[in-house]
């Protein structure tokens, strides 16, 4: 029941009206059979199965934990959790590497490199709440949070269905209490729900969809093509990815809100980031976050002793497990390990930044941030290149042929309307107007403080821009929901 469909349309609305009209005591058990149902419908029983062992076994474990006095007995229970909930994970990795199709898919993903295909087993959400439970238990270890006693509200922080699939990746200490709190209806918060719901759609079904028109014919078919096709394309998927992400995030955050919950902000305008570190301050925050706290800072202790070249290499395996963490293709692999080199090299750079910006004349402030970003934004650009080719060969082929001869970029462009063009510049155009607005002042407060005419007219306005040139609600799969 994909966020851009209209199935979940119907299914949002009914679970609300349920949830808002039924007593404070059972408003959980509406939202986690809402939430069971939502993956239900996916249609694969490995993935009930899955969530249900990662939900027991962390539960006991959990409560376990908490309750022993003994440190070498919360080590080894912790590890048995911590192995678990990673068996599950590799386990329906690979099962799913073993049987997706070799075709690309449409959410510009594409196949797997390590298993062979032979049927179609889903591992859809399973990433998220897999490493969720994990930092659940550790947070319990370190006793910086506390064991849920409450077998159901357990397991709807694990399965309520706005994070399910894509994150973002809560922490006990945040989301639990939020399941606790008597639910008191929030007219404000509702109306920015439906925004942010409004939002996300817009993000991903006329902007995300329609530029995935141009990126996999190219990325999909790479012999075909050579030189700056190669690199409008790459960067067309660096806004694809963006937009189609960030919008299932905006749909996840609006949908929870409604319910009064507030979930973890998983973007801020990466794009603009001034360096690899950076840019992980603003590209999935909820991930980011994790794998700095419960993988980075474990390794950076253990190798604190080798100095500057213990935190590169602490960095290097960081971002091969988050590579790992994508998928068994090779491409994850070297795009997470080209991240890590990049944030092992700034360790070292950083000492002599100052006096290559001197030779460089960037020393000023705007002349600086310029160059920051633009060296950035085209380090993440050439990573995106392996994350989304369909092969390592194939990501060698756009990488030795992009600057080869100037390319026949009309191939690109003349494959499709021209209205299709002009659309999707129109719709970045309107999201550049609304990043600007929003640096400006509180979007929502700048938009509710306007006369009820105009508010109503920005609502009918998104709503018609949407269904006009929006994709039709097809059944176009997210990107990370590969993952």
């Amino acid at each position: 029941m994909p966020f851009n469909s209209l199935q979940y349309f119907l299914f949002l609305p009914s679970v609300l009206l349920l949830f808002h009209f039924t007593r404070d005591r059972w408003r959980w058990v509406v939202l986690l059979l809402g939430s069971l149902g939502f993956y239900a419908a996916l249609g694969d029983p490995y993935l009930l199965a899955a969530l249900a062992t990662v939900t027991m076994t962390t539960y006991v474990l959990g409560i376990r934990i908490g309750g022993t006095r003994s440190p070498r007995g919360k080590t080894a229970l912790l590890w048995i959790g911590i192995a678990i909930n990673l068996l599950v994970l590799i386990s329906m990795k690979i099962l799913h590497s073993m049987t997706v199709t070799g075709n690309p898919s449409p959410s510009g993903i594409g196949r797997l490199d390590l298993f062979p295909a032979t049927g179609s087993i889903l591992a859809i959400g399973v990433s998220y709440y897999t490493i969720q439970a994990i930092s659940y238990l550790v947070d319990i270890y370190l006793e910086t949070g506390e064991a849920e006693s409450h077998p159901g509200r357990f397991a709807l922080y694990l399965s309520v269905f706005p994070k399910i699939l894509q994150g973002p990746i809560e922490r006990g200490r945040d989301l639990i209490p939020q399941l606790r709190s008597p639910y008191v209806f929030d007219y404000a918060g509702a109306r920015v729900g439906m925004l942010r719901i409004a939002g996300g759609l817009f993000k991903k079904m006329v902007i995300a969809d329609r530029l995935a028109q141009y990126v996999n014919p190219v990325y999909d078919n790479v012999h075909a093509y050579s030189g700056v096709v190669f690199i409008v394309a790459t960067y067309l998927y660096a806004l694809q990815i963006y937009y189609d992400f960030s919008g299932y995030t905006d749909i996840a955050l609006g949908s929870a809100r409604l319910f009064g919950i507030r979930l973890t902000e998983n973007f801020r305008n990466p794009y603009t980031a001034t360096s690899i570190a950076d840019f992980w301050r603003r590209w999935h925050i909820s991930f980011s976050r994790w794998i700095l706290d419960y993988i980075f800072r474990p390794l950076q202790m253990k190798f604190r002793h080798g100095g500057t070249g213990g935190t590169a290499v602490a960095l290097i395996l960081t971002f091969l497990a988050s590579g790992f963490w994508h998928g068994f293709g090779w491409g994850f692999v070297v795009w997470g390990l080209l991240h890590g080199l990049f944030l092992a090299c700034s360790v070292y750079y950083k000492p002599h930044q100052r006096s290559i910006y001197q030779k460089l004349a960037v020393t000023a402030g705007w002349k600086s941030a310029i160059w920051q970003r633009f060296i950035t934004f085209h380090l993440v650009c050439l990573a995106w290149i392996f994350f989304r080719a369909n092969s390592i060969t194939d990501a060698g082929y756009i990488l030795t042929h992009m600057f080869t001869g100037t390319g026949k970029i009309a191939r690109l462009l003349t494959s499709h309307e021209r209205l299709e063009i002009w659309i999707c510049v129109l719709s970045l155009g309107i999201m550049a107007f609304l990043y600007h607005l929003g640096n400006r002042r509180d979007k929502w407060d700048y938009l509710f403080s306007k006369p009820a005419a105009v508010r109503w007219c920005f609502y009918y306005a998104t709503a018609l821009y949407i269904l006009m040139f929006g994709k039709y609600f097809s059944p176009q799969t997210f990107i990370y929901g590969k993952f």
